[in-house]
């Protein structure tokens, strides 16, 4: 855009600085011919002419010639009757044009101009004719040219080093604009910016800075809300502990008891185990959300497959009092990801939850743990009826169950916290497989082709439909 303004303006300023030059060469022309047409007036005699002539100075070929000068002389082509010199460079007609209309006339000739000009004298007219050759007329183009386009490629150059300096700026704005943005996209909620830049990118950097204070104002109130509802469970909770107590015992592990019995002791002990954990979640989510927004220093870690030997201690026991075949395949190796601990925990114990809510007693079950290109798949298959819409069932509060519909809505929340994604599909063992996908906190970044970051970015738009490959079972 600026070449071609440049040379919108540069163009016709040459053709004007040209024309110009031409016009000077021809005024110049005009003086000489005046200086002749004065000496005319006052004598017509050669040798004084000669002398005039010989005076105007400048190239022998372009000083002037006179024509008509020989009383009752008609002007012939080639010059005509002449004093001065005998090589005139205007035709007849063009001398008799002249003289007829008794006004100065400038003629194209071959090798540049003339002008002719009409000079009335007593008995007659005489015309004195100047040849202008085309290298005077031209004087200077070549270097006026050459100016013009130094000017031209100066202009260019200036504007293209403004406009890279003002784009650095935007750009810069807009790169930490997306940094900030990302980061809050991560969970650092601390992030602001100095807005800089045109006016609309400083606009929206102080729009930045006001959504994010909105943020951290939301995500206290919502903690503390999180936190004083917690809190009100504590006194049923503590009427629970209370009357599980003073329940009788259940240590199964003495002495001789029937069945009934057995079964009696044992739901007393899961009934206070699950008690015990309540409070402990409770206290969990207590502590968690009194803590500030600025004490957050990043997304927490954990070990996933600690969290699962973890909490198939707890399910496992249910399992073995319901008669359910199970297996743990996969969680013997620490395998990092950037997730709480609780939530993770939370996240499983949904998912097992809804096995054993929804699948009759003496329903298989297995929870297989692999890590691969990058993700950590945390899977959980049954042997039950399986899940007729998988979609609906991992929309949040849509359940064909009669339940909440939280359950897969929290395992779908964590996956997306640590980049990855829940999908459901149909099991192995006949029932219904839940995958939970997870970013591999100690994978290497991995360089992408153009195409493959499309392709990548595609899937991502849509993480429901990701699928991961079950290795084959086999027993822990």
């Amino acid at each position: 855009m600026t070449t071609i303004i440049a040379l919108a303006f540069l163009i016709p300023l040459g053709i004007v600085l040209q024309r110009e030059a031409r016009e000077e060469a021809i005024a110049d022309a005009a003086g000489r011919s005046a200086t002749v047409a004065g000496a005319l007036l006052v004598s017509t005699e050669p040798a004084t002419l000669d002398r005039v002539i010989d005076a105007t100075g400048g190239d022998p070929a372009g000083r002037p010639v006179v024509h008509g000068l020989t009383a009752n002389a008609a002007p012939r082509s080639g010059g005509g009757d002449t004093a001065g010199d005998s090589r005139a460079r205007s035709r007849g007609e063009d001398v008799t044009r002249a003289i007829q209309g008794r006004t100065p006339l400038v003629v194209d000739v071959p090798g540049g101009v003339v002008r002719l000009e009409p000079v009335p004298l007593t008995d007659r007219v005489v015309v004195v004719e100047v040849f202008v050759p085309d290298a005077v007329l031209h004087e200077g183009a070549g270097g006026t040219w050459l100016m013009l386009l130094v000017v031209a490629v100066g202009l260019v150059v200036v504007s293209v080093i403004v406009v890279d300096r003002l784009a650095a700026r935007a750009v810069a704005s807009a790169r930490g604009l997306v940094k900030a943005a990302l980061a809050v996209g991560d969970g650092d909620l601390d992030v602001r910016i100095q807005p800089s830049g045109p006016r609309e990118l400083a606009e929206a950097g102080y729009a930045f800075n006001r959504m994010a204070d909105r943020l951290v104002t939301s995500r206290t109130d919502e903690r503390e809300l999180v936190a004083d509802l917690s809190h009100r469970l504590r006194t049923p909770l503590t009427v629970l502990r209370l009357d599980a107590d003073a329940l009788d015992s259940d240590d199964t592990s003495a002495g001789s008891f029937s069945d009934a019995e057995l079964d009696r002791r044992r739901t007393i002990r899961r009934i206070r185990q699950a008690i015990a954990t309540l409070e402990g979640e409770v206290d969990v989510l207590i502590n968690t959300t009194r803590k500030t927004v600025t004490q957050d220093t990043g997304p927490a870690m954990c070990d996933v497959s600690e969290v699962v030997r973890d909490r198939m201690v707890f399910w496992a026991a249910l399992a073995g009092d319901q008669n359910r075949p199970h297996k743990v395949l996969g969680a013997q190796l620490r395998i990092p990801v950037r997730v709480p601990r609780a939530e993770l925990a939370a996240a499983l114990d949904a998912v097992l939850g809804n096995v054993f809510r929804y699948t009759p007693q003496g329903t298989a079950f297995e929870v297989v743990v692999s890590r691969r290109d990058g993700y950590v798949a945390v899977r959980v298959d049954d042997a039950g009826p399986g899940i007729a819409d998988p979609d609906r069932a991992l929309r949040r509060g849509a359940s064909d169950q009669g339940s909440t519909g939280l359950g897969l809505d929290i395992a779908r929340r964590v996956a997306q916290q640590a980049n990855g994604s829940v999908s459901i599909d149909r099991a192995r063992m006949g029932g219904a497989s839940v995958v939970m996908l997870l970013a591999d906190a100690e994978a290497a970044p991995r360089q992408m082709s153009r195409f493959g970051l499309v392709g990548r970015l595609a899937r991502e738009r849509d993480p429901g439909n990701r699928r991961w490959p079950r290795p084959r079972a086999t027993d822990n």
